[in-house]
């Protein structure tokens, strides 16, 4: 006796779905549960009485000032690994898909996004602090004096920031650059559209999307970043990540791990906003990628 068609769907989409469960289990359990842990926190005490005075002080000049500056190290850094990052893409793209040169050019960019933290800021200090290298170089042969406090500045962190957002930037939008069919061209040129037509009517609006929605990813990923900018700046606190830290170190008021978590909510919601329009606009790119 053969089992009814509905019965054997039924049991393929359970099998099917019971493979899920420990990817799903671990995003519960190191993602969603920690998440929820620490809005809650920024609504209670320690002693576990409801209070707004943690989520009040975000609104404060000074809390207010802290997301702004992370903002807009997070928008330049991305404005400029977007730009740079975009152009090599599409240089790459010109390249065989199978030649050593995207393979080793890839490769690199895979283990340059994810090039981070102290060994980063080392990296740096050895070439554009106050003795590097390249700081040395630049006063005795062009007279140009690097500031000594550069990489612990904001222009100094851009820098800093876009080493891994070019090539994560490359890896992310090179495969819609790739979605960019030659026969597009052709027949642009088939209707006397120049290359200029092109670009401006068809590559531009295809690519739009795709390139907005990784302007969106490389915003949260330097708005989240942390390592980097701590090994770099010591006795300030000018970035999120950075002020969440210092509430949890501080050993004066109790009630800072509140003010802590008041932050990590905070900063939670801006990614969260700024992941939820990335996963908008690539659900429009995505159709010119099938």
């Amino acid at each position: 006796m053969s089992t009814p068609p509905t019965v054997a769907r039924a049991v393929r989409n359970l099998r099917d779905g019971a493979a899920t469960l420990p990817f799903f289990g671990y995003l519960t359990l190191f993602l969603f549960l920690p998440t929820v842990f620490v809005v809650l926190g920024a609504f209670r005490t320690r002693e576990g009485a409801f209070t707004l005075d943690p989520v009040g002080r975000l609104l404060q000049p000074a809390t207010l000032q802290i997301f702004l500056t992370t903002a807009w190290l997070s928008a330049a850094s991305a404005l400029i690994g977007a730009a740079v990052g975009g152009a090599a893409a599409y240089a790459l793209s010109t390249t065989s898909p199978t030649g050593l040169t995207r393979r080793v050019f890839t490769a690199v960019c895979s283990v340059l996004a994810q090039f981070g933290g102290v060994m980063l800021a080392f990296s740096f200090i050895a070439v554009l602090g106050k003795f590097g290298n390249l700081t040395r170089l630049l006063a005795d042969v062009f007279g140009v004096a690097v500031p000594g406090d550069f990489l612990a500045s904001i222009p100094g962190l851009i820098v800093v920031y876009s080493y891994f957002q070019i090539p994560l930037m490359v890896i992310v939008f090179l495969p819609a650059v790739d979605g960019l069919r030659p026969e597009w061209r052709a027949a642009t040129a088939n209707l006397g559209g120049s290359g200029l037509t092109y670009w401006a009517r068809v590559a531009v609006p295809i690519l739009a999307p795709s390139f907005l929605g990784c302007l969106l990813l490389l915003f949260a990923n330097a708005f989240s970043a942390y390592a980097t900018a701590a090994a770099l700046i010591s006795q300030r606190t000018i970035i999120v990540p950075m002020a969440i830290e210092g509430a949890i170190r501080n050993e004066n008021n109790a009630g800072m791990d509140a003010y802590a978590q008041a932050l990590a909510t905070g900063m939670i919601v801006v990614v969260a906003l700024v992941m939820g329009g990335y996963a908008l606009i690539q659900r429009r790119a995505t159709r010119w990628q099938r």
